[in-house]
């Protein structure tokens, strides 16, 4: 199965969540960011009908292919702030 990991980062003045090197459209909080994530990570999860898709790659190429409805990648949130912080605590950055 795939996993599908957003991660909740910095971007644009403000604040974005990305998969690979794509970006969302910036959020001017993040809690807003992260909480556009999760609804996005959410809605992976739902089935739906089989279809043809397309997507672009993280070097702007377009790939198209047959999706089965029911399959579904597991889902990920990471929060950028989150694990910044716990790295620069563990490190003794900040105290």
């Amino acid at each position: 199965m795939i996993k599908v990991v957003y991660e909740v980062v910095p971007h644009d003045g403000g604040w974005a969540y990305r998969l690979g090197g794509v970006y969302s459209e910036a959020f001017p909080t993040h809690a807003e960011a992260l909480e556009a994530a999760r609804i996005v990570a959410a809605e992976q999860q739902v089935g739906g009908d089989s279809a043809e898709i397309s997507w672009q790659d993280e070097n702007g190429k377009w790939h198209e292919e047959y999706a089965e409805g029911g399959d579904r990648p597991e889902t990920e949130v990471v929060d950028g702030q989150w694990k910044n912080r716990t790295a620069e605590a563990s490190r003794g950055i900040g105290s």
